[in-house]
């Protein structure tokens, strides 16, 4: 296994030194866990968690949606031009962001895609660690193999080593280190990131990593 810096993974995430120090001893573990041990699997993973959690800044997800990124960021199927209105961030409004959660990944879409069957669910189970994990059948898969009961305690991925793990665990269980091995950054991000969010900002790190281990 090549064995992690603070500056290689300061350069693939785009990490504060801060932030990758904090990071550091626990991606080294996960990396190991789940077999991201080559250039482009660590490269692949690095980066991919890198834009899911701005840098290592961000573990738990920001829902504070102004209006307009509601309507364009998300189908209709998911909320209505209504409930964007109500609930969205405008002049004189903060975004409600526990009631995004439960309409964004609440209703038909969160029993099919997520398995949230309770009407909080979609908060309960929000996107935390550096993947950004989401839903209950996710919570419940991961925490099964980590060794945590995060149906219970969901903020128990807030901590750094499940942050990190839980990051580790999706990959692995998404098969993505014969995607990295491949060097489809695209289908990387479209099974991290279900579709290409971030995608130039992706490449680019993805890039900057290949020139790491050159």
């Amino acid at each position: 296994m090549i064995p992690l810096t603070a500056d290689i993974v300061m350069r693939i995430t785009g990490a504060s030194r801060e932030d990758a120090l904090r990071f550091l001893p626990f991606l080294q573990g996960t990396c190991k866990a789940y077999s991201i041990t080559n250039p482009n699997r660590i490269v692949g993973f690095l980066s991919q968690i890198g834009v899911e959690s701005a840098g290592l800044s961000q573990i738990e997800e920001n829902l504070n949606y102004s209006v307009a990124g509601l309507l364009r960021t998300f189908g209709r199927h998911r909320i209505s031009a209504e409930d964007a209105h109500a609930y969205g961030r405008r002049r004189g409004q903060a975004a409600d962001q526990k009631e995004l959660a439960i309409i964004l990944y609440g209703g038909e879409f969160g029993r099919k895609n997520l398995g949230n069957t309770g009407v909080s669910d979609g908060w309960l189970y929000r996107g935390r660690g550096l993947k950004q994990l989401t839903g209950r059948w996710n919570y419940a898969a991961c925490g099964k193999a980590i060794g945590e009961d995060l149906i219970a305690r969901p903020d128990r991925l807030l901590l750094p080593v499940n942050a990190a793990l839980s990051a580790g665990w999706f990959w692995a269980s998404k098969g993505l280190n014969a995607v990295a091995d491949k060097g489809d950054v695209a289908e990387m991000t479209r099974i991290v990131n279900g579709g290409s969010n971030g995608l130039d900002r992706r490449l680019a790190l993805w890039e900057q990593g290949q020139g790491v281990f050159a």
